[in-house]
């Protein structure tokens, strides 16, 4: 198997406005592509019938597609740890500088999701926020200093 295209995920919302300003203005993604998926395909797909997307570009590659289903979706279990459960338990944006995503973050409303904000690992500074429905997004630069036996994936 061949792999032909970045990595792309979808992540379910509830309401996709401040969903895509979150990720445009504030993670730097841009979006792409709108569709809308008939049910005739998000059903027998297993997708649970019609859908709306949004595919975002991530600047470094790869996509996120924001998927907003005619029926609400259920909201997710949130585990502290994030690691407490199994499956995905977030997003990782590996940007040049943590410091003015951070900044931007707070001014966006975003919560932090740990205290302290920014983590430094194996020359590297890690930071987890929640987006505005609450999925958790893992910032990672590789700016910082080595210090404690903690590593990012």
């Amino acid at each position: 198997m061949v792999m032909v295209r970045p990595f792309e995920v979808g992540l379910v919302v509830r309401d996709l406005g401040p969903m895509e300003r979150f990720y445009c203005d504030v993670i730097g993604c841009r979006p792409v592509r709108r569709s809308r998926v008939p049910v005739a395909v998000g059903g027998p797909a297993g997708l649970g019938g019609e859908l709306d997307v949004v595919r975002l570009q991530v600047p470094s590659g790869g996509c996120v597609k924001l998927i907003l289903p005619s029926s609400p979706a259920v909201p997710a279990l949130v585990a502290h740890p994030l690691a407490g459960r199994a499956g995905l338990s977030y997003l990782t944006f590996c940007v040049d500088n943590v410091d003015p995503v951070v900044a931007a973050l707070g001014a966006a409303g975003a919560k932090p999701c740990r205290d302290p904000v920014v983590v430094r690992a194996h020359g590297r500074r890690i930071t987890f926020w929640a987006d505005p429905e609450g999925n958790a997004v893992e910032l990672v630069d590789d700016r910082g200093e080595e210090s404690g036996p903690g590593r990012s994936n």
